[in-house]
Protein backbone atom coordinates (compact mmCIF):
# COMPACT_ATOMS: atom_id res chain seq x y z
CA UNK A 1 0.00 0.00 0.00
CA UNK A 2 2.64 2.30 1.00
CA UNK A 3 4.78 2.04 -2.43
CA UNK A 4 1.61 3.30 -4.28
CA UNK A 5 0.74 6.11 -1.88
CA UNK A 6 4.69 6.69 -2.83
CA UNK A 7 4.06 6.13 -6.40
CA UNK A 8 1.40 7.92 -6.91
CA UNK A 9 3.42 10.79 -5.25
CA UNK A 10 6.30 10.75 -7.58
CA UNK A 11 4.06 10.27 -10.64
CA UNK A 12 1.68 13.15 -9.67
CA UNK A 13 5.02 15.42 -8.96
CA UNK A 14 6.09 14.32 -12.53
CA UNK A 15 2.76 14.63 -14.37
CA UNK A 16 2.51 18.53 -12.97
CA UNK A 17 5.99 19.15 -14.40
CA UNK A 18 4.98 17.46 -17.35
CA UNK A 19 1.68 19.24 -18.13
CA UNK A 20 3.60 23.03 -17.78
CA UNK A 21 5.54 22.05 -20.56
CA UNK A 22 3.16 20.39 -22.25
CA UNK A 23 5.65 17.30 -22.41
CA UNK A 24 4.01 14.76 -20.00
CA UNK A 25 2.80 11.92 -23.03
CA UNK A 26 6.53 11.99 -23.30
CA UNK A 27 7.40 11.85 -19.98
CA UNK A 28 4.40 8.48 -19.67
CA UNK A 29 5.86 7.00 -22.76
CA UNK A 30 9.60 7.23 -21.25
CA UNK A 31 8.48 5.86 -18.15
CA UNK A 32 6.62 3.27 -19.50
CA UNK A 33 9.66 1.81 -21.72
CA UNK A 34 11.56 2.35 -18.59
CA UNK A 35 9.35 -0.11 -16.81
CA UNK A 36 9.31 -2.67 -19.39
CA UNK A 37 12.81 -2.58 -19.32
CA UNK A 38 13.14 -3.14 -15.98
CA UNK A 39 10.22 -5.82 -16.55
CA UNK A 40 12.34 -7.82 -19.55
CA UNK A 41 16.05 -7.53 -17.80
CA UNK A 42 15.27 -7.79 -13.55
CA UNK A 43 19.12 -7.37 -13.36
CA UNK A 44 19.03 -3.77 -14.46
CA UNK A 45 16.04 -2.85 -11.61
CA UNK A 46 18.18 -5.13 -9.13
CA UNK A 47 21.56 -2.57 -9.94
CA UNK A 48 19.52 0.34 -9.53
CA UNK A 49 18.40 -0.19 -5.97
CA UNK A 50 21.06 -3.33 -4.29
CA UNK A 51 22.73 -1.15 -2.14
CA UNK A 52 26.11 -3.34 -2.71
CA UNK A 53 26.50 -0.87 -5.46
CA UNK A 54 28.19 2.30 -4.73
CA UNK A 55 25.41 5.25 -5.21
CA UNK A 56 27.89 6.90 -7.55
CA UNK A 57 27.23 3.65 -10.11
CA UNK A 58 23.85 3.49 -9.23
CA UNK A 59 23.34 7.23 -11.01
CA UNK A 60 25.56 6.48 -14.11
CA UNK A 61 23.18 3.94 -14.38
CA UNK A 62 20.00 5.71 -14.23
CA UNK A 63 21.73 8.51 -16.79
CA UNK A 64 22.48 5.96 -19.28
CA UNK A 65 19.14 5.10 -19.36
CA UNK A 66 18.03 8.76 -19.00
CA UNK A 67 19.95 8.92 -22.43
CA UNK A 68 18.56 5.77 -23.89
CA UNK A 69 14.89 7.17 -23.13
CA UNK A 70 16.11 10.33 -24.38
CA UNK A 71 15.13 11.97 -21.59
CA UNK A 72 15.24 15.64 -21.12
CA UNK A 73 16.73 17.51 -18.32
CA UNK A 74 13.40 17.36 -16.08
CA UNK A 75 12.91 13.94 -16.37
CA UNK A 76 16.87 13.32 -16.22
CA UNK A 77 16.74 14.50 -12.80
CA UNK A 78 13.65 12.74 -12.14
CA UNK A 79 15.41 10.00 -12.68
CA UNK A 80 18.91 10.75 -10.73
CA UNK A 81 16.14 11.64 -7.78
CA UNK A 82 14.99 8.56 -7.51
CA UNK A 83 18.21 6.71 -7.29
CA UNK A 84 19.63 9.33 -4.91
CA UNK A 85 16.34 8.74 -2.36
CA UNK A 86 16.61 4.48 -3.15
CA UNK A 87 13.23 5.21 -4.73
CA UNK A 88 14.38 3.77 -7.97
CA UNK A 89 12.33 0.47 -7.71
CA UNK A 90 9.05 1.73 -7.15
CA UNK A 91 9.31 3.52 -11.10
CA UNK A 92 7.45 0.94 -12.78
CA UNK A 93 4.81 1.52 -9.90
CA UNK A 94 5.36 5.34 -10.98
CA UNK A 95 5.01 4.58 -14.51
CA UNK A 96 1.41 2.69 -13.66
CA UNK A 97 0.25 5.74 -11.86
CA UNK A 98 1.70 8.10 -14.32
CA UNK A 99 -0.52 6.69 -17.12
CA UNK A 100 -3.69 6.51 -14.82
CA UNK A 101 -3.10 10.39 -14.88
CA UNK A 102 -2.53 10.70 -18.49
CA UNK A 103 -5.67 8.63 -19.47
CA UNK A 104 -7.29 10.81 -17.29
CA UNK A 105 -6.53 13.87 -18.63
CA UNK A 106 -7.32 12.78 -21.76
CA UNK A 107 -10.26 11.23 -21.03
CA UNK A 108 -10.09 7.45 -21.35
CA UNK A 109 -10.95 5.30 -18.65
CA UNK A 110 -9.93 1.89 -18.58
CA UNK A 111 -12.88 -0.76 -18.01
CA UNK A 112 -13.45 -4.76 -18.46
CA UNK A 113 -16.25 -7.07 -19.02
CA UNK A 114 -16.68 -10.58 -17.78
CA UNK A 115 -18.78 -13.00 -19.88
CA UNK A 116 -19.53 -16.44 -19.31
CA UNK A 117 -18.40 -17.05 -23.39
CA UNK A 118 -16.35 -15.33 -25.47
CA UNK A 119 -17.85 -12.24 -26.97
CA UNK A 120 -18.04 -11.34 -30.84
CA UNK A 121 -16.35 -7.74 -32.04
CA UNK A 122 -19.74 -6.53 -32.82
CA UNK A 123 -21.33 -6.92 -29.53
CA UNK A 124 -18.03 -6.09 -27.28
CA UNK A 125 -18.18 -2.47 -29.62
CA UNK A 126 -21.58 -2.04 -28.85
CA UNK A 127 -20.90 -2.53 -25.02
CA UNK A 128 -17.88 -0.07 -25.41
CA UNK A 129 -20.37 2.28 -27.11
CA UNK A 130 -23.03 2.37 -24.51
CA UNK A 131 -19.93 2.55 -21.92
CA UNK A 132 -18.79 5.92 -23.42
CA UNK A 133 -21.44 7.12 -23.55
CA UNK A 134 -22.53 6.16 -19.90
CA UNK A 135 -19.29 7.51 -18.28
CA UNK A 136 -18.68 10.79 -21.31
CA UNK A 137 -15.09 9.27 -21.59
CA UNK A 138 -13.23 7.00 -24.18
CA UNK A 139 -13.45 3.55 -23.12
CA UNK A 140 -10.63 1.16 -23.20
CA UNK A 141 -12.22 -2.57 -22.38
CA UNK A 142 -10.19 -5.66 -21.42
CA UNK A 143 -12.04 -8.77 -21.62
CA UNK A 144 -12.41 -11.47 -19.26
CA UNK A 145 -14.61 -15.38 -19.57
CA UNK A 146 -15.99 -16.51 -16.64
CA UNK A 147 -18.16 -19.50 -16.76
CA UNK A 148 -19.42 -19.55 -13.20
CA UNK A 149 -21.47 -16.02 -14.15
CA UNK A 150 -23.98 -18.49 -15.92
CA UNK A 151 -24.63 -16.14 -18.73
CA UNK A 152 -24.96 -12.04 -19.24
CA UNK A 153 -22.01 -9.87 -18.67
CA UNK A 154 -20.66 -7.81 -15.74
CA UNK A 155 -19.01 -4.44 -17.27
CA UNK A 156 -16.64 -2.42 -14.78
CA UNK A 157 -15.89 1.09 -15.66
CA UNK A 158 -14.03 2.89 -12.51
CA UNK A 159 -17.09 3.11 -9.84
CA UNK A 160 -19.40 2.12 -12.01
CA UNK A 161 -20.35 -1.75 -12.45
CA UNK A 162 -22.78 -2.88 -14.18
CA UNK A 163 -24.19 -6.51 -13.68
CA UNK A 164 -26.38 -8.19 -15.90
CA UNK A 165 -24.91 -11.89 -15.02
CA UNK A 166 -27.43 -14.46 -14.83
CA UNK A 167 -25.37 -15.99 -11.17
CA UNK A 168 -26.79 -12.16 -10.03
CA UNK A 169 -29.97 -12.52 -11.00
CA UNK A 170 -30.38 -15.96 -9.43
CA UNK A 171 -28.97 -15.03 -6.35
CA UNK A 172 -31.55 -11.84 -6.16
CA UNK A 173 -34.27 -14.14 -7.06
CA UNK A 174 -33.35 -16.01 -4.41
CA UNK A 175 -33.18 -13.70 -1.41
CA UNK A 176 -36.26 -12.12 -2.35
CA UNK A 177 -37.88 -16.02 -2.10
CA UNK A 178 -36.31 -15.85 1.23
CA UNK A 179 -38.03 -12.81 2.58
CA UNK A 180 -40.98 -14.07 2.05
CA UNK A 181 -40.64 -16.65 5.02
Amino acid sequence: MRQTILARRYAKALFSLGREQDKYEAYNQALSAIAALYEESPEIGDALVNPLYPLEARQKIMTKIAELAQADKILAAFLSLLVEKHRAGILPDIAQEMQVMVDSEQGISHGSVVSAVELDADLLEKIQATLEKITGNRVILETEVDSSIIGGIIAKVGDLVLDGSIKTQLNGLKESIKGRD
